[in-house]
């Protein structure tokens, strides 16, 4: 039993393996023109199971992956499992010293990269303590003999991913095939299952948006069409092939609606599921009118993806909601600790068996983020009077850059590095392209000058593209209360003419 107070005991047939006997000419991936059936993923995960074991990887060893989408990624999720592994799977946008960190702080054994992410491995910051190797040399080495897996511990931990936190510090959450499991068991009684069914992987792999997809594709014994990078006019063109459930965020949704330039997607299409924060109310009512079928839905890391998703018959009766829980997750709104009424704002917690039962070596925030069985995301919603959500802010201060994640507290925290910063705030502004960019104030300590455009040269070379301020105003002093603490809210007051 987790913290979450939900028993994960229990073992199942390897899914990729039972889909393999029942279905072994069906595809499993589609990926650059290949078309991988679920027989040869199968064993393609084998053969990666072989070499991590030849390698030194015993289970329970941390094999940390810097790649792009692909069919390499896929293979290294289902592999690593075979052998017993956990997967670490790595932001490919973040500095080199973010991901050296990582590397670190998950205690990885092994980190794989590909030719597209050499140059982020080279400018790590020394020593990293594992070993480090090419994919394609991966691929060509040596295969040990090893016990592959044949049944799957859902108490066992799959995967280490990383969120980002409040403190400047991410934290890699724990999730284990019983959070994947029924993270898939409940999308399905929520969306349905056909058997016709095929997925687009475009959201990136090493989040949990685009992880999800993989463990549903084994489970369900549909095909997962991976893109390597999203296009809106091949998702367009995938779409119009056959595809018929695609994830998106609202920046991608945006850009395929005006490529599509008005033409209707087939009936093919059932659902473009919408996550990665509240979505504009505009794009909502011109998916509507399009007849886009657009289901939003309200996931975090820590529940293995999505926890609330609005069920098709209820996308437009009940248009900018992110629906009701999946069964079997459980989903309230608190104020100080104690459930609100319908209509009320508070904190969103959830329980149930697809939360993580902790961060990796980290008991206190485990203890801080998991409380009486519930998981306090520090989010900010209200349900209605039917119990459907509507998500009001996303973890206090976050920011929703692109659907990537950006907490002021870690921009905060390079900023006042920086010699000539004596204070530092960063807050979202709205943007037309990206829903929101991060934006900084910093106060300049007497006698050092410095530019705005040193401050964000010293940024980029320390955060990911995302995460460096689009602007930077050099303000007086910051708004801060009786306590010191910043009001972050009142930042933006600072640019006004």
């Amino acid at each position: 039993m987790n913290a979450t107070g939900y028993a994960y005991g229990g073992q199942v047939p390897d899914w990729l393996a039972a889909r393999a006997a029942l279905a072994p000419h069906h595809p499993a991936l589609v990926c650059g023109g290949e078309r991988i059936t679920f027989a040869e993923l199968d064993r393609r995960a084998n053969a990666v199971a072989r070499r991590l074991a030849g390698r030194g990887i015993a289970p329970g060893g941390r094999v940390a992956v810097l790649l792009r989408n692909g069919t390499a990624m896929a293979e290294l999720v289902h592999g690593a499992g075979r052998a017993g592994a956990v997967l670490v799977p790595l932001n490919t946008r973040l500095a080199p010293s973010e991901i050296a960190w990582q590397v670190a702080d998950s205690r990885a054994r092994l980190l794989i990269h590909d030719g597209a992410t050499r140059g982020l491995v080279a400018s790590m910051p020394a020593p990293v303590n594992a070993e480090v190797v090419d994919i394609t040399i991966f691929n060509e080495g040596p295969e040990a003999s090893a016990s592959l897996r044949e049944h799957i511990d859902l108490a066992a931990v799959h995967t280490i991913v990383y969120t980002s936190g409040t403190t400047g510090r991410p934290k890699g959450a724990l999730l284990t095939y019983g959070n994947h499991w029924w993270s898939a068991v409940g999308s399905a009684l929520n969306l349905g299952l056909h058997a016709d069914d095929s997925w687009l992987a475009v959201l990136p792999l090493f989040h949990v948006g685009g992880l999800s997809i993989l463990m549903r594709g084994a489970i369900y014994g549909m095909a997962v069409h991976i893109h390597e990078a999203f296009d809106p006019a091949a998702v367009n063109s995938a779409i119009d092939e056959g595809v018929t459930i695609v994830s998106a965020v609202a920046t991608m949704l945006r850009r395929m609606l005006d490529q599509r330039e008005g033409r209707p997607y087939p009936r093919t299409l059932r659902h473009v599921l919408l996550g990665g924060g509240p979505a504009p109310l505009p794009l909502l009512e011109e998916c509507a009118r399009l007849a886009v079928p657009v289901v939003q839905t309200y996931g975090l890391t820590e529940t293995a993806s999505q926890a609330a998703t609005l069920a098709p018959a209820d996308a437009l009766r009940k248009l900018g909601s992110a629906g009701r829980p999946l069964l079997p997750t459980e989903l309230r709104i608190e104020r100080d600790g104690m459930p609100v009424r319908a209509g009320e704002p508070g904190e969103i917690v959830v329980r149930g068996p697809t939360v993580t039962p902790g961060y990796a070596d980290r008991p206190e925030e485990t203890a801080a983020a998991l409380r009486d069985g519930w998981l306090h995301t520090g989010d900010l919603g209200y349900l209605d009077d039917e119990g459907y959500l509507y998500v009001l802010d996303r973890r206090g201060d976050l920011i929703i850059s692109g659907g990537e994640n950006v907490y002021p507290a870690e921009v905060e925290a390079v900023l006042l590095s920086h010699p000539a910063v004596a204070d530092a705030g960063v807050a979202a502004q709205a943007d037309e392209r990206w829903g929101q960019v991060p934006v900084a104030y910093v106060v300049l300590s007497p006698g050092t000058p410095c530019t705005v455009e040193e401050l964000l040269a010293y940024c980029r070379a320390r955060l990911a593209g995302y995460k460096v301020p689009a602007r930077c105003i050099v303000v007086p002093a910051l708004p801060r209360n009786a306590a010191g603490k910043l009001m972050r809210q009142r930042l933006s007051e600072l640019a006004a003419p």
